[in-house]
């Protein structure tokens, strides 16, 4: 399973912290919308190549238009860590029992990598070595890491899937961190191990403050191949004349396989959150996107992924 980006504090160029600033910003937020109270309107931006346009309304002086944030791409990657969709065991494999689902959100939760291990055979998309590390790198970040298993709405073709629930904190130089992590997936077995898994659904969001501020990461599950699509990270509550700055970033595969850490830039946003016109790969696969929003009540850092697919009928699995 794919983890956001751990964010100790946002950085500015030379490693030093970026301090919150309270001054106001204009552009008030509506509750419970999707639209800035300025215009009405998200004012997505034209193009996913271009630079980051932010909302309309008083930008504040107080932040620089361009601020170097450094996000690291994703922790480690749980049980099955793929970015793309991976193709399902031979027909001999079965769907994994609830004793076997048990047992392996019992081995997710322990503290024994061999118990994990043991869960796991190498097939389409899994090595278990691999997997056993990326398990203890992230259990080493967040000591309190809890994973839940529980039956997800079957698929089209009728097959059932599994919700996976990961939660953690994580106290770093004065600050705390929480994590959230769910994917959806379709799991294959072979007597007491599982042995494939696809990928349909992933969203991460760790936020760091006194309590957790409230957003909606408002991006599709999956979209056509060519298709232009919203990327929408919006503050639930009113800014209140907050200054807030953001920005948002694709992950290659590449990159969260070999855990580098991309920079990435933001700038300060006159509105309620960050919007954004994108367009999808005209080849089937996958995108992952970065999103990083600054408040003075804390950070929030969500990752997305985006299926790619050629068929409206693949649209929902």
């Amino acid at each position: 399973m794919s983890l956001p980006p751990f964010l100790a504090n946002p950085l500015r160029p030379g490693g030093r912290p970026l301090r919150h600033s309270t001054a106001a910003a204009g552009g008030r937020w509506l509750a419970g919308t999707t639209r800035c109270a300025a215009s009405g309107r998200s004012h997505p931006l034209p193009s996913s190549a271009g630079p980051q346009r932010p909302m309309p309304g008083p930008r504040a002086a107080a932040l620089p238009p361009r601020l170097g944030g450094r996000l690291s791409a994703a922790l480690a990657s749980l049980l099955v860590a793929l970015l793309h969709g991976i193709p399902l065991a031979p027909a001999r494999a079965a769907t994994p029992s609830p004793a076997l689902l048990q047992a392996l959100e019992a081995a997710l939760n322990g503290k024994d990598p061999a118990a994990l291990q043991a869960l796991l055979s190498s097939g389409p998309g899994i090595d278990p070595g691999l997997l056993e590390r990326r398990w203890s790198a992230l259990r080493q970040k967040f000591p309190d890491a809890h994973w839940q298993l529980t039956p997800g709405p079957p698929t089209q073709a009728g097959q059932p899937t599994v919700n996976l629930r990961v939660e953690g904190s994580r106290n770093e130089a004065g600050s705390t961190f929480r994590l959230t992590a769910e994917q959806q997936l379709e799991l294959r077995s072979e007597g007491q191990r599982i042995q494939a898994q696809n990928l349909l659904r992933e969203q991460t969001i760790l936020r760091s403050g006194a309590t957790d501020l409230p957003v909606s990461v408002l991006i599709p599950d999956a979209v056509l191949t060519g298709q232009r699509y919203d990327l929408d990270v919006i503050f639930d509550d009113p800014l209140d004349g907050a200054l807030v700055a953001g920005g948002v970033q694709a992950l290659t595969a590449q990159q969260v396989a070999a855990l580098e850490s991309p920079p990435l830039e933001f700038s300060a946003l006159g509105g309620g959150g960050l919007f954004k016109t994108v367009r999808a790969p005209f080849t089937p696969g996958s995108q992952t996107w970065a999103v990083l929003l600054v408040h003075p009540r804390g950070v929030v850092s969500a990752t997305k992924r985006v299926r790619v697919v050629t068929d409206k009928a693949a649209l929902k699995p």
